[in-house]
């Protein structure tokens, strides 16, 4: 907020935040953009956005010359729940910027080192005129939480809130969010949003919007242009690929990672490229991975089911296999175990996790082990007769012989795997690694559905009941 004698040569001036002004004081001349004026400092400067992207604040006293030159954007304010408009240029599309928190939205407290929320999506909109060459903005706030803090019932209001904006017409969205659990909330929105037709890019900042190494700016400008100017209709992360200000990466939401504290380029891909490389200098966008889902003319749907009675337990050295009689008491209906190296869990001695898996499977409770696949687990398995007719078998790789079909027919398939499943005849088998070969078959009594997302398929829904239902998607 500027002091009131600021505001009073404005108003005079009829200069707005987003006009391209010119002052002079002291015979040296500076011209810029208008910014918003943070709360910190000397509320008499008045703050100017040069043209090499810096800003500077040139204090108001007698003899300083205000003069407007033009009006570089136009700031429309919503009443109630409509969205804030920024309009640059009416010849841009729209994209809209939808604000949840997180150190993208706060600034740095220097008597504690911390930080805390304070800026809106429009606050940091109109921090960054850059967008001025990309594309108009609608902002709203849809909360303002810390990211530790979101909760699984925030990714259905997220979710509601990106279809409204989707349906309304524009080009992509960015949610601004927290780092600590942005990729949480990328996964738990690539499911959420059905048949998406635009490119949805989560962009957070490791360093505060106020500070001076703050990534926010670059983030959010390669963002803009990724959601309006690229054919990816996936939902992905939009961060710092190198610790330099040179690119960002788009990663798909279902494989990134957070993997380090602090460092700009902490989100990486996991098992897979990433969709793209964004130049932040010469607004190029390089696609790296072409696997992903292209724009279509529709209208999006969400499904924001989720059952949060769902364990997920990370293996060690010692762990008390007993946990699982706590979650099991507690009225939980599944379990995802990370376990060590490719999956590994205990299975000797009083640490074993072999009886709590039996009791489980045999109430029909679902079981997931991640890490991958390890053929010698399954054997271990087989000798506990753990895989039985209503078992839900999940696996990389498809069994031979069944969706597997790789270039020229061959087969790309386990046979160790499909030993496995003739032996046992689980009720259904998930699998995937075969792009090309999505699809649903059987072996005798066994569905295997392999799920890949690729150029011919975008996964399945499969309904677990009396009977078993599935769809695939496209």
């Amino acid at each position: 907020m500027y002091s009131s004698k600021v505001q009073k040569i404005l108003k005079i001036k009829k200069i707005r935040v987003g006009d391209r002004i010119k002052l002079v004081k002291n015979k040296k001349s500076f011209e810029g953009i208008l910014m918003p004026r943070i709360e910190l400092g000397n509320q008499d400067c008045i703050v100017i956005k040069l043209d090499n992207g810096y800003n500077i604040g040139i204090e108001f006293e007698k003899g300083v010359n205000v003069k407007k030159i033009k009006t570089e954007w136009k700031i429309s304010v919503g009443k109630g729940k409509k969205m804030d408009k920024i309009i640059f240029d009416k010849k841009l599309p729209f994209v809209s910027i939808l604000g949840t928190g997180g150190t993208i939205a706060s600034k740095i407290d220097y008597r504690t080192g911390g930080v805390y929320a304070s800026f809106s999506a429009k606050d940091l909109t109109t921090q960054i005129p850059e967008l001025k060459e990309i594309a108009n903005v609608k902002t709203r706030e849809v909360m303002n939480v810390m990211s530790e803090d979101i909760i699984p019932e925030n990714w259905g209001e997220i979710a509601r809130a990106v279809a409204k904006e989707i349906n309304s017409g524009v080009k992509g969205v960015i949610v601004t969010h927290g780092t600590d659990t942005l990729h949480y909330t990328a996964a738990a929105l690539s499911f959420m949003l059905r048949d998406l037709p635009v490119p949805v890019a989560l962009v957070g900042s490791q360093r505060s919007s106020d500070r001076g190494s703050s990534d926010t700016v670059m983030n959010i400008v390669c963002a803009a242009n990724f959601v309006t100017n690229s054919n990816v209709a996936e939902v992905c992360t939009i961060m710092h690929g190198s610790m330099s200000d040179d690119y960002c990466l788009v990663v798909r939401g279902t494989k990134v990672r957070k993997m380090h504290t602090s460092r700009r380029d902490a989100f990486r891909p996991v098992n897979e490229s990433p969709i793209a490389k964004i130049y932040w200098d010469k607004k190029k966008i390089e696609i790296l991975n072409k696997n992903y889902r292209k724009r279509k003319d529709e209208k999006i749907k969400v499904d924001e089911k989720i059952d949060t009675k769902v364990a997920m337990i990370k293996c060690f050295p010692g762990l008390d296999p007993d946990i699982f009689d706590y979650y099991l008491k507690k009225g939980y209906r599944g379990f995802v175990v990370e376990g060590t190296g490719l999956g590994h869990t205990p299975t000797l001695g009083k640490f074993s996790f072999l009886p709590k898996i039996e009791k489980i499977v045999k109430k029909g409770i679902p079981f997931v082990g991640i890490s991958g696949v390890d053929i010698k687990q399954f054997k271990v398995l087989d000798e506990k007769e753990l895989l039985e007719e209503n078992s839900v078998l999940i696996s990389h790789v498809p069994p031979y012989g069944a969706q597997d079909k790789v270039f020229l027919g061959m087969h790309g398939g386990s046979k160790e795997l499909r030993e496995i499943v003739d032996k046992y005849n689980p009720r259904l088998v998930l699998c995937a690694h075969i792009h090309e070969d999505p699809g649903i078959t059987k072996i005798g009594k066994t569905t295997v559905v392999n799920c890949s997302m690729g150029k011919r398929g975008e996964g399945a829904l499969i309904e677990i009941n009396e009977k078993l239902s599935v769809k695939m998607l496209d």
